[in-house]
């Protein structure tokens, strides 16, 4: 982990209705979304767009607004 990195959480523990960073596993690790999403009623959004996603996350983190993509 680098300095300052934020460790994945597993998505079971992710709380309802606020901005989170989430990802789904991959080859490589976890694969983060590049945008904020948020969990109400069991369903995930876009928090951006209010819409729901079309995968099912697997982690999450607090979302930080990014420096650089």
């Amino acid at each position: 982990m680098s300095c300052g990195a934020v460790p994945w959480l597993p998505i079971q523990f992710a709380p309802e209705d606020c901005d989170l960073e989430v990802g789904e596993l991959d080859k490589t690790g976890v694969a983060p979304l590049r945008f904020p999403c948020r969990r109400k009623l069991g369903v995930w959004y876009n928090a951006w767009a209010d819409e729901p996603i079309l995968i099912w996350p697997t982690h999450w983190r607090v979302w930080r607004t990014p420096t650089s993509w």
